[in-house]
């Protein structure tokens, strides 16, 4: 399940590009067989980056020399081990809404991505994510949870803030908003309730079967509920020294 429209990132041969604080590897996976680039994935958590690994165990070109290849590492959103200006793309996908101090995050960012490099955000969308917080105080109040519900406009001017031009965006999970309000709507049950079951059942076999009639629903529902808003942005070139 893929939030970021990867036909909306520029996947340049030989391109180095990092999935900040890629999970267990949805988008670093992606970003791995989307071009011949040199893909990095870092994470907080150790299990996940564990996780992440395990998806490559099959991929192509994994002992043989190529232009593709992946790399994985545990670390901090805000002190990344990276060089300046070290990346040509960053995807940071559900990262923000954790981090306190997401401002600093960003200062991360922008140090180490190119110069005309490209930068794709997603967080929560700020009312079906606000529903969960109002349904259920577990949701978001455990360690590790979310911090803050960001409003649209607010994140998109921080980030433009630290020298990115907004290129674009979109809305995500239309049909992913009814299974989390289900779920907070009977937080104590969650993991046994039948509906919040057979929701994820049909959510599984969406993500794997992608049927024509959920494609089309999805299209309608997105603007409407998406769970999760996405933005680009463009880094701006250095000027002449």
């Amino acid at each position: 399940m893929h939030t970021v429209d990867l036909k909306r990132l520029r996947l340049k041969p030989g391109a180095r590009a990092l999935d900040l604080g890629c999970g267990e590897g949805r988008h670093v996976h992606a970003l791995y067989y989307g071009a011949k680039m040199h893909v990095v994935g870092i994470d907080l958590s150790f299990e996940d980056v564990v996780k992440a690994r395990k998806g490559f165990e099959h991929a192509p070109d994994l002992d043989a020399p190529s232009t593709r290849a992946f790399s994985l590492s545990v670390g901090n959103a805000l002190k990344l081990p990276f060089a300046d200006a070290s990346f040509d793309l960053i995807v940071c996908s559900e990262v923000l809404e954790h981090i306190p101090d997401f401002e600093q995050a960003l200062s991360e960012i922008t140090r180490i991505l190119k110069p005309g490099g490209q930068l794709a955000i997603t967080v929560p969308r700020f009312w079906p994510e606000w529903i969960c917080w109002k349904l259920a105080s577990g949701y978001y109040d455990t360690p590790g949870g979310h911090v803050r519900i960001f409003k649209a406009p607010r994140l998109r001017n921080a980030v433009k803030g630290y020298g990115f031009t907004h290129t674009g965006g979109h809305w995500a999970h239309g049909l992913h908003s009814p299974y989390w309000w289900l779920q907070c709507a009977v937080w104590d049950t969650k993991d046994t309730n039948w509906f919040v079951r057979q929701y994820h059942r049909f959510l599984c076999w969406d993500i794997l079967q992608r049927p024509l009639l959920t494609r089309m629903l999805e299209k309608v529902a997105d603007p409407l509920m998406g769970k999760s808003v996405v933005f680009y942005f463009d880094k701006q070139a250095e000027g002449p020294s």
